[in-house]
């Protein structure tokens, strides 16, 4: 058999990926953590890169937009098969396994908690020094172990001059206004005297609770109910109101939060309401505002091709390039945020009952991107909400439809199913079969085998578990 050397001619559209566009799209998945390190890098490697004092979106003005910058498109729109080209950094497993949305994202740390919370704190650079090495000093609970004097001491080595021990106890005290209520306390007495002190005046036997934490908290230990009835004028019935009251707070206040992960979230996005409705725009400590350098620019004159003046052009177009890639990436960021939000008012006002499904055609589609920039958009990139701080990706979920045709989003079913255990009567645990009348007769309509699969997901135990465990 005699083969035939032929030349056929195809005619197609194909996207090239020049380094600009490949560092764009790079830029575009990165978290806010990962981006920082690059704009510094950036920063300490081009001379005609500098810093603004505030933080903010980056903007580039139209005398200063290079002819090549066309070619990074404003929306991103990035195309499946550039998947070749340029790995997703979130993806993780074999490529036959889809990204699971509906698995929450992985908890927040207290340690980011707390940094959020001051970073919203009018503090001066030197009370944010304080406040930030308090925060490094708490403990998985959210106890301060470490002793004062010593922390200030070490603030003192750090050069902080003239500190004194009524600063840092100053700045202790307003950390103590924070969430979770009892954080920053030094033993469980004032852990539980803070959370105590957050509650209505009016609170029945408040008075007696806070004299029996302050005082009486070892006999309590103790379970000696003669003395305290004794010592603080109680009948038994007010004694038992007054240890309920004190069994509801929480000796922990640290440990809902998750301590797997050392590194902090510094949301993308913040959601605001006020008399207008909802609004949804960048944070403005996430990222630092860059611009180009004016002396060295200025140099930039002449026309001749010495190494000179050939290396500041280079670095200025790198510099042009990487600001018109940041706003690039706040915009698409901006628009993807704005239009789930939008989809996700009821999460807003009435928590996660109220979620609706949403997938990322959803969004691909009314954004008019590829399903793979939503993908990258929401991964790795946090919202600050009245509700907590979540990832973007926590706000898609699949639709559970019933027999005639309505879809409830699994996130919302798995927040009605969370509410209706915890309501469930103390020594009649529902089973999985009553829990599915439960939902019925509320409108979502699920097989009781997904009962038992959300049920298990949440890691709450079968009823006849539940039932032994109380």
């Amino acid at each position: 058999m005699v083969m035939k050397a032929s030349l056929q001619l195809r005619i197609g559209t194909q996207l090239t990926m020049t380094p600009q566009l490949q560092q764009a799209i790079a830029l575009l998945q990165l978290s806010t953590l990962d981006l920082r390190q690059e704009i510094q890098q950036a920063l300490d490697a081009n001379p005609l890169l500098e810093q603004e004092d505030e933080f903010g979106e980056q903007v580039v003005s139209e005398a200063e937009e290079p002819d090549w910058a066309e070619s990074i498109p404003d929306e991103l729109a990035v195309d499946s098969d550039w998947s070749d080209t340029y790995q997703d950094m979130a993806s993780s497993g074999s490529a036959n396994d889809g990204p699971d949305f509906e698995r929450q994202a992985a908890g927040q740390s207290l340690h980011s908690h707390l940094l959020w919370q001051l970073a919203m704190t009018d503090v001066g650079p030197r009370e944010q020094l304080i406040a930030e090495s308090l925060i490094d000093a708490l403990d998985a609970n959210g106890y301060l172990t470490q002793p004062l004097n010593d922390i200030r001491d070490g603030l003192r080595a750090q050069g902080l001059e003239g500190l004194s021990p009524r600063e840092v106890e100053t700045t202790l005290l307003r950390l103590q206004q924070f969430e979770p209520t009892g954080v920053f306390a030094r033993d469980l007495r004032e852990c539980l005297m803070l959370q105590l002190a957050t509650l209505a005046d009016d609170t029945p036997l408040l008075m007696p609770a806070k004299r029996l934490v302050r005082q009486f908290l070892e006999a309590l230990g103790k379970d000696d109910t003669r003395l305290l009835k004794r010592r603080l004028g109680l009948d038994d019935e007010q004694l038992a109101d007054v240890i309920d009251l004190i069994r509801s707070l929480d000796p922990r206040p640290g440990s809902a939060y998750s301590a797997t992960d050392d590194s902090y979230v510094t949301p993308d996005l913040i959601v605001r309401h006020d008399q207008e409705g909802w609004h949804l725009e960048l944070n403005p400590e996430a990222l630092p505002r860059l611009r180009i350098q004016p002396d060295y620019a200025s140099l930039i004159k002449r026309a001749d091709k010495s190494q000179d003046n050939q290396f500041l052009k280079d670095h200025l177009q790198e510099a042009r390039w990487l600001i018109k890639s940041l706003s690039s990436r706040n915009d698409t960021l901006l628009r993807v945020g704005r239009e789930i939000i939008a989809r996700q008012i009821g999460f807003l006002e009435h928590g996660e009952e109220a979620m609706k499904p949403l997938i990322l055609a959803d969004i691909a589609s009314a954004v008019e991107m590829h399903e793979s920039t939503i993908s990258r958009v929401t991964t790795q990139k946090y919202i600050h909400t009245p509700r907590g701080v979540f990832e973007l990706k926590y706000f898609f979920s699949s639709q559970v439809s019933n027999q005639e045709g309505d879809g409830h989003s699994s996130t919302a079913i798995r927040a009605r199913l969370k509410k209706l255990i915890g309501e469930e009567p103390a020594g009649k645990p529902l089973s999985d079969s009553r829990l599915v009348t439960l939902l019925e007769e509320s409108g979502i309509s699920v097989a009781r085998r997904t009962v038992a699969k959300y049920r298990e997901a949440m890691g709450i135990p079968s009823s006849s578990e539940r039932r032994r465990l109380r």
